[in-house]
């Protein structure tokens, strides 16, 4: 319970240290924050023409809000709208390639906002290149990668299990008995480990670890090639005292000290190094890993704030995290799960922090309000989440048992499943009897070196070709990220925010470039605002009542044989056998 607000606290003090670098230079742009903007701009400037701003929001919340009681009540089918399934509804392959929450989703898509902005944020706010790296890398993997790996090669015996699933099997396809290989220390029991035998995963979760590898590799290699005389140049600036407009604007209000961010830091540490040491037992991790952890958390916090600020996607640390405490403490989940949320929770803490300290720097907050609010904000947040955490768990009958509750249910928890297997392969089982000569992945490895080498090869392609502007635009960490997301993700969701984030950011920004800077920002934070008024409405009138409606288009996606396995002699419940 204290963990979960120290981990917020400790990345705010990473924001502290990082506002010089990607705060205050005007380039640093962070798109999301935009939207918060036009926003406030909306609801406090007088606008004198015929659509004001303010109108548009209030319209278009007024028809999110109503547009969703159909797919989060009345016609559930809507937020998954498979076509191919119902075209073949006894064909395993044909379900496999039409689903968009079991398959890779060709032809699936979704009139739900819920499904379009969940995974990747709103698609109304990111840049177009940058959605352009991520339909290439998505697209790569999705519909030229796994095909071929699983219908073509079979790789690691991919047609055992489901084509796209994050949950452990098997050799022969059953789902993994976690609880037999752990005791009651919540450590591996490895006999009963040996007994049952190797950890399998579908080659569509198999693969995304692979290419998980590589962009976070990528990352690091991306900005010190493309950034690294940037950040140079910055930390020249920061001594000599050159600074832009907005921060010459901003010098009007009293700074934040340093050492106030320094002060959070040691003490949220030595609180943190407290538990290490006399909550040894239940934690795992020894005091080492608490500092390992942190220098971690301060080396990505830049990279990853970078990639963030100007592309609006944010680059996962939590594979490198899990990997490494993996091959240290083997066997351990709960270390493995300590040291993910210090080294990688944290870090996404600090570019959450940043994104607030960019808006109060295009807004003109007083900086020391933002860190009063910002503080206290984060103390009670941590404390109310733990609280409503703990209400749901034990009110919610088999919430996040997805095999226990019906099809349309919204407490299948995906993001917490996948969490959880995470902290299976990595923590309990470890990768080195996975990722490593005792498992059977071993040769994903070999993308940590395609991700080292990657973005140098696009820069001095760059580099040759310097009248290509095209090629500068290319951003392996965020194209080779594309899939970070899945799972918990799925096609379904990423179909639609490509073509939703291509029609606003190519075709309205090329087109009604006038109507996109006036709106398009409004528009984003309208559908936001509208769906989560609906959505708690439901929750509060219907969902706790129990009432709830039973008919075709309530019973989700339709796709019931998308989970097959296709191998010949695999007996799956419910599954056609070949």
């Amino acid at each position: 319970m204290l963990g979960l607000p120290l981990e917020a606290v400790l990345g705010y003090g990473w924001a502290g240290i990082m506002r010089k670098f990607v705060v205050e230079p005007a380039h640093m742009w962070w798109p999301s924050s935009l939207v918060q903007v036009s926003l406030f701009r909306a609801m406090h400037e007088k606008d004198s023409k015929r659509m004001s701003r303010g109108k548009f929001f209030l319209i278009a919340l007024i028809c999110s809000f109503s547009w969703y009681v159909f797919p989060g009540y009345l016609f559930p089918t809507l937020s998954a709208i498979s076509w191919v399934c119902w075209a073949f509804p006894k064909s395993v392959t044909a379900q496999q390639i039409g689903s968009g929450m079991e398959g890779i989703g060709v032809g699936s898509f979704a009139i739900d906002w819920s499904v379009i902005a969940s995974f990747l944020g709103s698609p109304l706010v990111t840049p177009f290149f940058a959605i352009v790296n991520i339909f290439v890398g998505y697209a790569l993997f999705m519909y030229i990668i796994l095909p071929i790996a699983y219908w073509g090669v079979n790789v690691y015996n991919a047609k055992n299990f489901p084509i796209f699933s994050s949950h452990l099997f098997n050799h022969n396809g059953e789902r993994y008995n976690v609880s037999a290989i752990v005791n009651d220390k919540f450590e591996i029991e490895l006999p009963a480990y040996e007994q049952q035998g190797r950890v399998n995963l579908s080659v569509f979760f198999s693969l995304t670890y692979g290419i998980g590898f590589a962009a976070i590799i990528a990352t690091l290699s991306h900005v010190a090639v493309f950034n690294g005389k940037e950040i140079y140049a910055q930390l020249q600036a920061s001594f000599k005292g050159k600074e832009d407009i907005h921060t010459k604007l901003m010098k009007k209000y009293k700074n934040i000290p340093n050492w106030w961010f320094h002060l959070m830091l040691v003490l949220t540490l030595l609180l943190s190094l407290v538990m290490c040491i006399f909550l040894k037992h239940e934690i795992q991790m020894p005091w080492w890993g608490l500092i390992f952890a942190a220098g971690l958390a301060l080396a990505f916090t830049l990279p990853i704030s970078i990639i963030t600020a100007t592309t609006n996607q944010s680059p996962g640390l939590n594979i490198i995290t899990e990997y490494i405490m993996g091959y240290i403490l083997p066997g351990k989940p709960i270390a493995n799960v300590c040291f993910k949320t210090y080294g990688y929770i944290s870090m996404a803490q600090a570019v959450s922090f940043l994104n607030d300290f960019k808006l109060g720097h295009y807004m003109k907050i007083p900086p020391r309000s933002m860190f009063v609010v910002q503080a206290m904000g984060t103390i009670i947040a941590g404390t109310i989440n733990l609280a409503v955490a703990w209400w749901l768990l034990t009110t919610v009958e088999n919430i996040c048992q997805d095999q226990l509750l019906p099809p349309n249910s919204p407490w299948t928890c995906p993001g917490d499943r996948v969490f959880y297997d995470a902290s299976v392969i990595w923590g309990l089982v470890g990768p080195k009897r996975i990722f490593g000569p005792l498992g059977n992945y071993a040769a994903l490895n070999w993308f940590f070196l395609g991700g080292a080498f990657g973005p140098v090869v696009v820069w001095l392609f760059h580099k040759a070709f310097p009248n290509q502007k095209w090629i500068s635009l290319i951003n392996l960490p965020v194209l080779l990220g594309a899939t970070a997301a899945m799972p918990p993700a799925t096609s379904l969701n990423f179909n639609c925010w490509i073509i939703v984030g291509v029609i606003f950011n190519y075709y309205v920004f090329k087109y009604r470039k006038g109507w996109w800077q006036r709106y398009n920002y409004v528009l984003s934070a309208a559908l936001d605002a509208g769906l989560a008024f609906m959505g708690v409405l439901l929750y509060f009138t219907l969902t706790m009542q129990g009432i709830s409606i039973s008919w075709w288009g309530a019973e989700g996606e339709h796709c019931d044989l998308a989970s097959c396995p296709t191998a010949k002699g695999i007996v799956v419940d419910g599954c056609p056998v070949y």
